[in-house]
């Protein structure tokens, strides 16, 4: 019987999501867990790659169930809770039919980078502090220039393993937002202070968000014309674009307050067989997620990418 799993995690103790042979990993945490709960040896597959540090918000995974076991869903999900440390939190263990694929089974995913361009010491945990004075009306018009299926090598990384660096992308654009702690507690706040970018295509390549917005933040401060990011679709390679803004990064003791950037990950719009579609992080259209997160954190990681990631068509 296959099952999925919908849980966060603060990934600051973490070499990423997927299993390495010295470093301590989520998908590694998840499947001690799951094999010492049902006594017997459980392999899981998880929605995508995360790097390290990078934490994740309503991240999916899936495992299959030897027929001969049966344990509740509800009570599956408590017990898992038990065993795994503060930095898992399991939201959800759901029957799902024996085609489902936590990853293969996404139709799009969905990223957010977060800047802010002024100092703020309760953003500095979830978002890049960019100084630079930026042309929204820019910036998304060159955007616009990322739309549709091309073939993105000019954004991703040096000695990739892809087979294809084909990408279609459906959405990217620019937009303003107001923090939490400004609504709420009455931070200073200007309109353009906090800036969003999203961008929504069925794949992503390595390092491909973060050479976008590098290369994007270029046009903003008006290094660079609109038009050249679609000279960069046309023809460029990776010298040709802008530098990668701050991404995941892990001090030599692994220490989260020193950690450089981390980002956020997780499932958008899922939908299980004789369930109704669930928005898991509701309020996507407005923006009210990336709202929500904690302002108090000891040693806090930071946390410069925010994506909501797989939406799922069963």
């Amino acid at each position: 019987m296959r099952y999925s799993v919908r849980l966060s995690y603060n990934g600051s103790g973490f070499c990423g999501w997927q299993i390495q042979p010295s470093d301590p990993s989520v998908q590694e945490s998840l499947q001690n867990a799951l094999s010492r709960i049902l006594g017997t040896e459980i392999s899981v597959t998880g929605a995508g790659r995360t790097d390290t540090g990078v934490n994740a918000v309503n991240y999916v995974a899936h495992f299959d169930m030897p027929e001969k076991l049966t344990v509740e869903p509800e009570v599956l999900k408590y017990k898992l809770n038990a065993i795994l440390g503060r930095e898992i939190a399991i939201h959800e263990v759901l029957p799902v039919s024996e085609d489902f694929h936590a990853r293969f089974s996404a139709t799009s995913r969905e990223y957010r980078y977060l800047l802010h361009r002024k100092k703020d010491p309760f953003m500095n945990a979830f978002s890049w502090y960019c100084r630079y004075a930026l042309d929204l009306d820019a910036m998304n018009k060159a955007a616009s220039f990322l739309l549709g299926t091309h073939d993105f090598r000019c954004f991703e990384k040096t000695g990739g393993n892809n087979k294809t660096s084909v990408c279609t992308v459906h959405e990217a654009g620019w937009r303003t937002y107001r923090p939490q702690h400004s609504d709420l507690l009455g931070f200073p706040y200007v309109d353009g202070d906090y800036i969003v970018f999203t961008v929504r295509a069925d794949r992503f390549l390595r390092n491909m968000v973060r050479a976008i917005v590098g290369s994007l933040v270029d046009v903003g401060r008006g290094r660079r014309e609109p038009e050249w990011i679609r000279e960069l679709v046309e023809g460029g390679v990776r010298s040709d674009a802008g530098e990668s803004v701050p991404g995941p990064r892990r001090s030599r003791e692994d220490s989260p307050e020193r950690g450089r950037g981390r980002s956020l990950r997780g499932l958008r719009g899922y939908s299980l067989p004789g369930k109704t579609p669930v928005n898991f992080c509701d309020g996507t259209s407005s923006g009210t997620e990336i709202d929500r997160y904690p302002l108090r954190l000891k040693n806090p990681p930071r946390t410069d990418i925010l994506s909501v990631q797989e939406d799922y068509k069963l």
